[in-house]
Formats: C-alpha cells, sequence, structure tokens
C-alpha cells in the first residue's frame, strides 16, 4: 500500500508532485491501493481551499485513489495510541516549560554541542505527575538500541538511539506532532512502503521507534528521493517561480510534460519522451541516483514541446479554447513557443486585425488580391500568381504578406507555414 501525503500549506511544490506520481507509478505496478491523506494537523499553517486544489491537481496528472483520510478525523486515534504508551511507560508526561528548554539549548550551544534531552521528567512518580497542574507535553522514551532500516536509494541507514532522543508525541494542546500522527495513520491505513524527500530521512527513524513501541510489527520499506535543486545548483526554495506546480500549469506547461519531466529527473529511462501510464511498464524507484538532480526549465519546456505535438487535433484545441482547427498550425509553430500561452499569443497574433505600419498601401493591394486568388496546392505557385494579380515585387510584397498572414514581418518561412495558414488565407485577408 503506498500513499502521498500532503498538508495544505501552500500551493504543491514540484518535489511533492514527483513523490505522488512515484508512489503511484509503484502502486499501479504492485497492483495495490493508493492512498491520498491530507496532513492537515498544523492548524495554524493550513489555508482554506488547498485540500481541494491538491485533488484536484492531482486529477489533472491522472491519479487517482482509492482511499482518502484528513488527518484531523484521526485525532482520537492518535490520543488513545498516546495514553497506551505512556500507561506501558513507553512514552512520558514532559513539564518542562519552553523557557527552561531554550536554557538547556544554548547551554548545550555554548559547549558547542548538540541539544538532547536531559530526562528532567522521565522519572517522576506517578503522584509527583498527577499533582502537578503545569502544562505538559508527551514525550517517548528514546529507544534502547540503533534504529536500522533499509532505504530503496540510500541503501541501509542506522541511527544510535541519542540520535533520536527522548522527542514529543503530544503537544500540550493535546494535538499530535508530525511524527507521531503521521507513524500512527500509517499504521492504521496499513501502508507498506513510503516513499518520500530526502529531507524527511530523519523523521524515519522516530515514526519506526512509535510504530515498534505501539508492537506494530509489519515491516515498511522506504525510499527516500534526492531533493531537487534549481539551475544554480541550489536547494530550489518554494520562493523560486517554477518550484511551483500551480504556477508551471498557469505558464501553459501541459500536466503530462511536468510528469514526464520528474520521472526524468535523476534517472535512467528507456525513451525520453512518455506518458505516466507509458512508465508503468519500466518505471524501477532502486534505478533513481542517490545524488540530487538539477531542474532545468529549458529542459521541461523542451518536453513541454513534444508532449504538445504528440496531442491528438481535439485535445488541443480545446487547449487552446478555438472553435477552429487551429491544431495542425499550433504544432507547426512549437519551432518558436514552447507553451500554450505562448502558442495562444501567437495564434492571436495571427488572426486578430493587423497593424498596417508603412506598409499600408501594399497590404490594401494584397488584400484585393488575396480576395482574387486561386488558393494553389503549393506555396509557390500560390507567390506566382498573388505576384501576378498584386503587382508588388521583392521588400514590398513579402513584407506585407507576412503582415496579413501572420501579423508580424518576421517568423518561420511562408514556404514551410503557407500549407497550415491555407485553410484560413481568405478570413486573414478580411482582417488586414
Amino acid at each position: 500500500m503506498y500513499r502521498f501525503a500532503p498538508s495544505p500549506t501552500g500551493d504543491m511544490h514540484i518535489g511533492n508532485l514527483r513523490a505522488a506520481l512515484i508512489n503511484y507509478l509503484c502502486s499501479k505496478q504492485e497492483k495495490t491501493d493508493f492512498i491520498l491523506r491530507i496532513e492537515d494537523t498544523d492548524k495554524a499553517r493550513n489555508i482554506a481551499g488547498k485540500e481541494e486544489e491538491i485533488k484536484e491537481i492531482l486529477k489533472l496528472f491522472g491519479i487517482s485513489w482509492q482511499h482518502y483520510y484528513v488527518q484531523s478525523e484521526n485525532l482520537k486515534f492518535h490520543r488513545q495510541m498516546a495514553l497506551k504508551l505512556v500507561s506501558e511507560k513507553k512514552a512520558f508526561a514532559c513539564f518542562c516549560t519552553e523557557e527552561e528548554l531554550n536554557t538547556k539549548k544554548e547551554a548545550a550551544k555554548a559547549q558547542n554541542k548538540p541539544y538532547r534531552y536531559d530526562g528532567t521528567c522521565e522519572n517522576l512518580q506517578d503522584n509527583d505527575v498527577l499533582e502537578n497542574e503545569k502544562p505538559f507535553v508527551i514525550r517517548l522514551k528514546k529507544p534502547e538500541k540503533a534504529m536500522k532500516f533499509k532505504d530503496f536509494i540510500k541503501g541501509e541507514l542506522c541511527f544510535e538511539p541519542e540520535n533520536i532522543d527522548s522527542f514529543v508525541i503530544m503537544r500540550a494542546d493535546k494535538t499530535p506532532t508530525y511524527n507521531f500522527a503521521c507513524a500512527v495513520d500509517d499504521m492504521l491505513e496499513g501502508v507498506s512502503c513510503i516513499i518520500r524527500g530526502e529531507d524527511h530521512v530523519s523523521n524515519t527513524p522516530k515514526q519506526e521507534h512509535i510504530r515498534a513501541s505501539l508492537n506494530y510489527e509489519k515491516p515498511m520499506t522506504y525510499a527516500h528521493l534526492p531533493i531537487i535543486l534549481n539551475e544554480e545548483g541550489q536547494k530550489m526554495s518554494k520562493r523560486e517561480a517554477h518550484s511551483s506546480v500551480k504556477w508551471l500549469l498557469e505558464s501553459g506547461i501541459l500536466p503530462s510534460a511536468v510528469a514526464n519531466y520528474l520521472l526524468l529527473l535523476g534517472n535512467k529511462t528507456p525513451c525520453e519522451i512518455f506518458t505516466l501510464d507509458e512508465a508503468i511498464s519500466w518505471f524501477d524507484l532502486q534505478k533513481l541516483s542517490k545524488a540530487p538532480a538539477r531542474f532545468d526549465l529549458k529542459k521541461l519546456l523542451q518536453v513541454n514541446r513534444e508532449h504538445i505535438k504528440r496531442l491528438d487535433d481535439t485535445s488541443l484545441n480545446a487547449l487552446l479554447k478555438t472553435d477552429k482547427n487551429l491544431a495542425p498550425l499550433a504544432k507547426f509553430y512549437t519551432q518558436e513557443a514552447s507553451t500554450l500561452v505562448e502558442l495562444k499569443e501567437k495564434l492571436e497574433a495571427i488572426f486578430a486585425k493587423k497593424a498596417y505600419g508603412e506598409f499600408e498601401k501594399e497590404c490594401v493591394i494584397l488584400k484585393e488580391a488575396l480576395e482574387k486568388c486561386e488558393l494553389k496546392e503549393n506555396y509557390e505557385e500560390f507567390k506566382q500568381e498573388l505576384i501576378k494579380l498584386s503587382g508588388l515585387r521583392g521588400k514590398n510584397f513579402f513584407m506585407p504578406l507576412r503582415i496579413v498572414l501572420t501579423g508580424s514581418t518576421h517568423g518561420p518561412e511562408l514556404t514551410e507555414l503557407y500549407p497550415y495558414l491555407k485553410p484560413f488565407i481568405k478570413e486573414l485577408a478580411r482582417k488586414v
């Protein structure tokens, strides 16, 4: 069982989407269920509407799920499990204040040592706990032995008890911390493999320890995906526009192209251009590189052009929002435009009322000639007849013709463009 567990606290990052895609692929390969879980327990950071936005984005990418959970709805189970651990003396109430803990952290820092919880409240007697009226958190006692687990990408990882420490599992407001809620939910939902970003590596031994303390024996497998670097080789920040899936889509990049590109990152694939469904037959989690992958917007745009060319005419016309069959013309213009937004701008310029500029007289003459001209099979025959009808030559012919047909004095060779414009030439002449 695989899961994708985003938080509704901001735009979906390409790293999150990459994890979703890979989890979905693996679930399809193993013919097992896929879970979508919204991790909304951090109420202060949740943004209204992001939960639905996450679902809509996943649907755009063809990702479906068989089970849907909202983490906050499991609160009663989180509390029950925490109380169970306390009753079994595996966890304890901690009354240390933030001020006290900060003082100890500063002291450790002054000695150039990592801070570790010193066990102040670990051995309090039951009466001392019951009589204490101060707010408290619940901490899980650190493990007695090293925590080891295998990662499909990183190999075997080991964490010593002091590096796991006696960490907080329930806050003073009786809500679970990230690691506790996540571990309990994965246990309750029957998750068997966790694929997520490598920034979660340090959380894994804590979650393993939580489940072991709750006597959960079902084995869990892991894969921690290397981070995505920006084009300068630095860790990609959420503040960078193209790190946002929403921004990429609004820029006119197809979901299929984004998915294709994210699955190419740090991966050896049998072909460069493919769909998510095609990847199911060959994707191998263990072939992903351990090294961080560098995001390259130019490469993504190249992949997008190929996916635009792969679309059938009906689908592309729908995306262009046109009632004409402009798909062949749009595909031709992928030599100059890389996104749907850029293609729409190109097509709008072609079909808009043209500005004459210095060639106003010639454009008017060409308009009259085009109305009389018979549209030939090839451009050379068409050009010769138009020259004959208009009496124009050289620059005074070619520049106005470009304006009439494309709205610009520069662009692709008219010889190449003619077959795609031919169905619309009479209409274009009327817009001069």
